[in-house]
């Protein structure tokens, strides 16, 4: 079968052909329907190496960590599924024993160094094929929803949603105001499911004007990015900051906007992982903010992203390729001139 396979590291990932993968106990056989192209698979091609990067990261694998499909084959000792039925696939694969495992939360398994990976596209093989291999319990339902639009959702929607589920007691009064920092595939969801989850007035902000128009026609107040960002953000806050802000990006200068757009106990949470730093002063940080980090999310909000999802609430922008072109939409990925979430899809749409 084909696959885009990662195979050296500073190296452009290749289409290759590879054996189709037999599910082993426990697990599924995937049709995939769609894989989404995602930031950090750019940073495994291009900024890790022998000396720096996640040991699990090693290559070769097939790329593709946001993966949606229908059931192929059930592998031994795996019941109650169905062969043609789609799933959403949570792409964190821990050791499954521990605290942070026993509660769905993968990411943060207490015995990640140990595991020979991270997920599914990372360290193992992923989406970007026409079959994959996943663990039954990795799956998520989608019943009659369209599972290639979907497959950005295991990333790039529970990403956002844990972020923000964990500011929602900073967003319930009636005058709160949340700040949305990059308009790319995550920062757009993460406007709807702001909208979605709160009342709060949510401020968006980037610097592209395509992006902007998006994120206002979901109901965002826009500001654009460059001279004057931080006041103009302020003042529309009546000068009191913001209540919750999420910067999408996590370079130094976003995070310097979201440190000085955010409230006394407030909160700022850095999801993206552009590398930036911050240099923190008591007297130039407003008291009692937090700024914390997160990564990725829960197997169970995933199950509450897809419901966000078949329930109309959560739409992603994206661009659909076949697994022929995917190389190309990498590319794209690279160069910056994607305008939604690149999907490839292995079997049409």
């Amino acid at each position: 079968m084909k696959a885009v396979v990662f195979e050296k590291y500073k190296t452009f990932p290749v289409l290759a052909e590879i054996e189709k993968p037999t599910p082993g106990p426990g697990e599924v056989l995937l049709k995939v329907a769609g894989a989404g192209a995602c930031h950090s698979d750019v940073a495994v091609f291009t900024d890790f190496s022998e000396d720096f990067g996640p040991a699990q990261l090693k290559p070769s694998f097939v790329l593709g960590h946001e993966n949606a499909g229908w059931i192929e084959e059930l592998g031994p000792g795996v019941s109650g599924l169905s062969k043609g039925d789609a799933f959403l696939v949570y792409g964190p694969i821990g050791c499954g024993h521990c605290k942070a495992c026993s509660r769905g939360q993968d990411t943060y398994c207490e015995n990640a160094a140990t595991m020979p990976y991270l997920a599914s596209g990372l360290g193992r093989d992923g989406g970007m094929a026409e079959y994959m291999v996943v663990p039954a319990r990795n799956l998520v339902p989608l019943g009659d929803a369209d599972p290639v639009a979907a497959a950005p959702l295991s990333d790039a929607g529970l990403t956002p949603y844990h972020a923000i589920k964990k500011s929602l007691p900073l967003l319930t009064h009636g005058d709160a105001y949340a700040l949305v920092i990059g308009l790319g595939g995550l920062g757009q969801i993460a406007v709807q499911i702001l909208s979605a989850l709160t009342g709060a007035t949510i401020i968006a902000t980037d610097t592209k004007e395509e992006a902007m128009k998006a994120a206002e026609a979901r109901g965002a107040v826009v500001v654009p990015g460059g001279e004057g960002q931080a006041e103009k953000i302020r003042e529309i806050t009546g000068g009191r900051g913001v209540d919750a802000v999420f910067d999408l990006v996590g370079a130094g200068p976003t995070i310097d906007v979201a440190m000085k757009t955010v409230a006394a106990q407030g909160r700022v949470t850095v999801v993206g992982i552009a590398g930036g730093n911050y240099e923190w002063n008591f007297y130039t940080t407003p008291y009692e903010t937090e700024l914390t980090n997160t990564y990725w999310g829960t197997i169970e909000e995933l199950h509450e992203v897809v419901a966000l999802y078949r329930a109309g609430k959560i739409t992603p922008d994206v661009e659909v390729y076949s697994l022929d072109d995917a190389l190309e939409a990498y590319q794209k990925l690279v160069d910056g001139t994607l305008s939604a979430r690149a999907v490839v899809a292995p079997h049409g749409r």
